[in-house]
């Protein structure tokens, strides 16, 4: 009989043909053949052989795939498969991914690269705060009450520590016993440098050795026992990468000391101490294994935090919403509200979901979706955003969208997709490491095969020694050292210029920009608003006199530009006079009596409704600011229109020279904004901006980055606001500035401390250095490799009689990796303003 199955997880063929393989294994299989493109494996069997039976026989050789039957539906697969899950969506992906946007339903490592799984964060896990009772924590409510078992009050439950943040801390609890256990090892081994060693009077060689064994065996079979792990599976599956040089090389050199500790006869002289025993290589091990677990060990650190831009973008959503039901209001929980429901949004709140204003008038900071710093008035029947916060007025809002179809969140959706959707980038070592070590193993066993052969008595004793020492300093230390040495020492380099860097990933990159997009608000202005003018357009009244109204006018006004004006007239030194009778009209200005005349302020509708005329010269002027995108608010002094105030956004100082130097280094500077044309248009102009495009949202910003790169560009991307996340996560390079919002910050691999686009030729400038300075490293980590395998394979034997012991190819290592360490530290005498 015949059946077909699906399968999940291959993504090559060499996946193709592993699953095959494993397939074929399963008893009672009489053949299997697995179509890759069809993701198809048909097979043929003697009798029924339960589906278990595959699953089973895949979980064991390694790898993500899965089986089902062909047709089955999705959910009812992904029902069966689900597994246990912490906070979060239970989505793991590779943090280098290997396999591109490939998702796994489960903890572990990659089983390409062997780096550990990172759980994505989505709105799934903004559940509203839970409450439990400390006497009893089986009792979880959603609100706060009374435990129904003792009574107790409940308190808010602790929320549950991320997978990321467990992988961290259990990797340093293993680093800690690890360098409990490898520093006395490191010390015995280096005390036999000393003339006279004191240690020898204690106790002889031979058991110091025996002592080195004990301390090592935790090292290797606990803290770091999962490097063999990797190594192993990479060498099953033939995914060649440092943890199978890691395994090869510290196994080997432990093996190694374990035999010639346990069978020291077997050994010619040559390779004994004075006192008898063989040289031991406990410490080479355990320090490789030790340094490759500090390096896990920051990686995942990283890795906790590589979902921080989702997770800022979590915290806009609010926890609770006011919902009113025939006039009375009830505190719900977000996840509790229904389309059509009504909501009660109070001052400072944020709106809890998409929507329309159905009662009342505000004005809503919506500086996460647009970028733009001044808030937006917001009158019955405008639309309502999640996330976007309220100003000083109470309203009534009707929920339209709700749960994953609102904008918030499908920014965060666009910033996880865009971050997962990276082409890998494989270190530059892992790509040596994939020709280097079959290599190195190649060589191992013909030295073993030629001294076994044509070696002197004892030839077995020449091949064993000779073999292991090509593998011994062949070891990966330096080669482990070469990238992040260079990456660390740039990345401090860096920081002490205000450009922080975040991964190897983002540097190497950064050399290779051919176009970058920079946002207007917060990157190229200043990113708030401010008086850009105050014009007289009276023979009664001086400028500072029309100042005075404004400020007097504004004094009892919550508008932002209200602030502004007031904090302008403070810091020119204009003293507020008492304002009568003061009203805010809706959607048009104040009013009120300053100095015993009516003042209005406002826009035209307003001076309208003041009973003033606005010349038709005056009209001119602001309609040329207007056109530039300034907000124009005209002033009338007893129905007489005496002037007006000019608020816009500043172009930083710095934003000219920046740009004229990065297009001089043969770098596109392209502007995107969601402000409108006239302003953009502006900006552009004074900047000398070739390109601009306007009145974009996240979603067009993303858009426009994806075309970028597929027309074959390297883009960059610097912005500073959360509509500017999805983009900063998709482009090759973001680049955020410090000044900006959290989530913008988290979504770039570049943030540039003092918001100032000097620092992206900072940056660029750091990348071609620290990238130079790498493949210099690869170079020393190798160099005594290519020479020294050679030599311990023995090719001088026949001509001088000289052998390389296993103790000198670990000298050769050692130096290897004190040449990468003071290369790489170079990079701090490098100049890159």
């Amino acid at each position: 009989m015949k059946h077909t199955y699906h399968i999940d997880g291959m993504t090559c063929n060499g996946c193709r043909s592993h699953v095959e393989a494993t397939l074929q294994k399963v008893d009672g299989v009489v053949s299997a053949y697995v179509d890759l493109d069809k993701a198809e494996a048909v097979i043929e069997m003697d009798s029924h052989i339960p589906i278990a039976s595959f699953k089973t026989a895949l979980e064991k050789a390694g790898g993500h795939y899965t089986i089902h039957m062909q047709g089955e539906k999705k959910e009812d697969i992904q029902k069966k498969d689900s597994t246990p899950k912490g906070k979060g969506t239970g989505t793991y992906y590779c943090p280098m991914h290997c396999e591109g946007d490939k998702t796994y339903n489960k903890p572990g490592d990659c089983p390409v690269c062997g780096m550990d799984l990172v759980e994505e964060q989505s709105m799934s896990s903004t559940s509203g705060t839970q409450y439990t009772c400390p006497m009893h924590p089986e009792i979880v409510e959603n609100q706060p009450g009374s435990c129904p078992i003792c009574g107790m009050d409940l308190v808010p439950k602790e929320p549950d520590v991320s997978s990321e943040e467990k992988n961290y801390r259990k990797l340093l609890k293993k680093l800690w016993w690890s360098v409990g256990f490898t520093l006395p090892i490191f010390l015995i081994a280096m005390s036999e440098m000393l003339p006279n060693n004191p240690l020898y009077e204690v106790l002889e060689l031979k058991y110091w050795n025996w002592v080195q064994f004990g301390l090592s065996i935790p090292v290797v079979f606990y803290t770091t026992w999962m490097f063999f792990e990797r190594a192993y599976r990479s060498i099953k599956t033939w995914n060649l990468n440092m943890f199978t040089l890691i395994g090869i090389g510290a196994g080997v050199a432990w093996l190694f000391s374990v035999f010639g500790l346990i069978f020291p006869d077997f050994f010619p002289e040559q390779f004994k101490t004075d006192s008898g025993t063989v040289h031991v290589y406990f410490e080479a091990a355990t320090v490789i294994l030790t340094l490759v677990l500090l390096g896990q060990v920051l990686e995942a650190r990283a890795h906790s935090k590589t979902n921080s831009a989702v997770k800022e973008l979590l915290k806009l959503a609010p926890n609770k919403a006011i919902r009113v039901v025939d006039g009375k209001e009830e505190e719900i929980s977000i996840d509790a509200i229904a389309l059509g429901d009504i909501l009660r949004v109070k001052p400072g709140d944020k709106i809890p979901v998409d929507g329309s204003l159905v009662e009342g008038h505000t004005s809503v900071d919506e500086s996460m979706i647009t970028g733009e710093p001044i808030p937006v008035d917001k009158v019955e029947g405008d639309t309502l955003s999640s996330g976007t916060i309220n100003g000083n007025q109470s309203f009534l809002m009707k929920a339209e969208k709700i749960g994953s179809d609102t904008l918030l969140s499908q920014i965060i959706k666009m910033v996880n997709d865009a971050s997962r959707s990276k082409a890998p980038i494989q270190k530059l070592a892992d790509r040596i490491s994939g020709y280097f070590v079959p290599v190195v193993v190649l060589v191992s066993l013909i030295t073993f095969g030629v001294w076994a052969i044509w070696g002197p008595d004892p030839a077995y004793v020449f091949a064993l020694v000779n073999a292991i020492a090509v593998l011994i300093i062949a070891c990966p230390c330096a080669l482990g050292l070469a990238t992040p040495m260079s990456v660390m020492v740039g990345v401090g380099k860096g920081a002490q210029n205000g450009v922080l860097i975040k991964s190897a990933e983002a540097l190497e990159k950064m050399a290779k920009v051919t176009i970058l997009i920079v946002d207007k608000t917060g990157t190229l202005t200043e990113g708030k608003p401010s008086v850009e003018k105050v014009i007289a357009f009276s023979d009664s009244l001086s400028e500072t006199e029309v100042l005075q109204y404004l400020i007097s006018l504004n004094q009892y006004s919550e508008h932002p530009l209200a602030e502004a004006t007031v904090a302008y007239g403070k810091e020119q030194g204009v003293e507020m006079v008492k304002t009568e009778g003061f009203n805010a009209v809706t959607g048009k200005g104040v009013e009120g009596t300053v100095n015993g005349k009516n003042a209005a302020l406002g826009n035209e509708k307003m001076m309208e409704h003041a009973g003033s005329v606005v010349s038709k010269k005056m009209e001119e002027e602001a309609t040329s600011y207007q056109k530039q995108g300034k907000t124009v608010s005209f002033l009338s002094v007893d129905k007489k229109c005496v002037g007006y105030l000019v608020i816009g956004d500043k172009i930083k100082q710095t934003s000219a020279e920046a740009i004229k130097e990065l297009q001089s280094k043969g770098i596109d500077v392209l502007m995107l904004t969601g402000d409108n044309h006239n302003t953009a248009q502006a900006v552009a102009s004074e900047l000398n901006l070739a390109d601009f495009k306007a009145g974009m949202l996240p979603e067009d910003k993303l858009k426009e980055v994806e075309r970028l790169q597929n027309d074959g560009k390297v883009v960059a991307m610097a912005g500073d606001g959360i509509n500017d996340a999805p983009a900063l996560a998709k482009s090759d390079v973001g680049i955020a500035m410090g000044t900006g919002t959290d989530v913008a910050i988290e979504s770039a691999s570049i943030t540039l401390v003092k918001g100032d686009l000097n620092g992206i030729v900072k940056a660029r400038n750091l990348s071609e250095k620290v990238m130079g300075n790498i493949k210099q490293n690869l170079f020393f980590a190798l160099i005594y490799n290519t020479v020294g395998i050679p030599i311990a394979a023995g090719v001088l034997f026949p001509f001088f009689g000289i052998l390389l012991s296993p103790m000198i190819a670990a000298a050769a290592m050692s130096f290897s990796s004190v040449s990468v360490i003071a290369n790489a530290l170079r990079l701090k005498t490098k100049n890159i303003n």
